[in-house]
């Protein structure tokens, strides 16, 4: 194997160790995220027993004014039913009286149940909002941790790419610019081994006059079907 083709392999090597350290930050991260999407979550339950509450309020502003307008009615029926003059009369101020009281005892009724739910919504906002400061509290105690661990692993990438960079110097520039060409579409499958004559790669078979090549020459060869470059393994 020439010189130019082993760095490139070493290079692609250091590239999937710089890559592979990216899913360990996210993975660190999961437990902080999930925590601060649980409170994101916990926010907006609040935010809609907020709306629900305003909404409940004005049903029991509504009522309260049926009320209001019922007893107002009242009066006025009593009022006129100590001038009554008839029995028809009578008997029709008798029935607004009947539906005055059977509206101010559904308004009463309806309030009861509305100042009710309102508790509800009060017990559950509470509830809420001590789930809320323990997030806190845990978002808190993790946030220190996860960056402590982050910075750590982001230690080690900058290692391994320093490492990288010391190999980019002392070949050829070119070369390099190729790699990197085919890395934007490969990743770090840019610099594969060739497997029972097939591309470790596409998986596709050589032909045998390109296996020979790669076998015989001191070029970089690269998959005639993919675009990859390739090499033999050293047993």
């Amino acid at each position: 194997m020439n010189k130019d083709l082993h760095q490139l392999i070493q290079i692609s090597n250091l590239d999937k160790e710089i890559d592979a350290l990216e899913p360990q930050i996210e993975l660190k991260r999961g437990e902080l995220d999930k925590a601060i999407r649980s409170k994101e979550s916990k926010n907006r339950e609040l935010l809609a027993l907020e709306e629900e509450k305003e909404g409940i309020k004005l049903q029991i502003s509504r009522n309260n004014q049926v009320l209001q307008d019922m007893g107002a009615k009242l009066e006025s029926v009593y009022k006129k039913i100590s001038e009554v003059r008839s029995e028809r009369e009578l008997k029709a101020l008798n029935v607004e009286e009947e539906i005055a009281k059977e509206q101010i005892a559904q308004a009463n009724q309806e309030i009861q149940r509305l100042e009710g739910e309102l508790d509800h919504k009060f017990g559950m906002q509470k509830s809420i909002q001590t789930a809320i400061a323990q997030l806190d509290e845990t978002i808190k105690s993790l946030e220190g941790k996860v960056n402590e661990d982050i910075e750590e692993i982001k230690a080690q990438q900058h290692e391994i790419f320093d490492e990288k960079q010391k190999l980019i110097v002392v070949m050829d520039q070119k070369l390099i610019g190729f790699y990197e060409k085919v890395r934007k579409w490969a990743k770090n499958s840019s610099v594969v081994p060739v497997r029972k004559q097939a591309c470790g790669g596409c998986f596709i078979r050589i032909n045998d006059r390109v296996y020979a090549e790669i076998i015989q020459s001191n070029d970089i060869i690269t998959c005639p079907h993919c675009g990859r470059i390739l090499y033999i393994e050293e047993s």
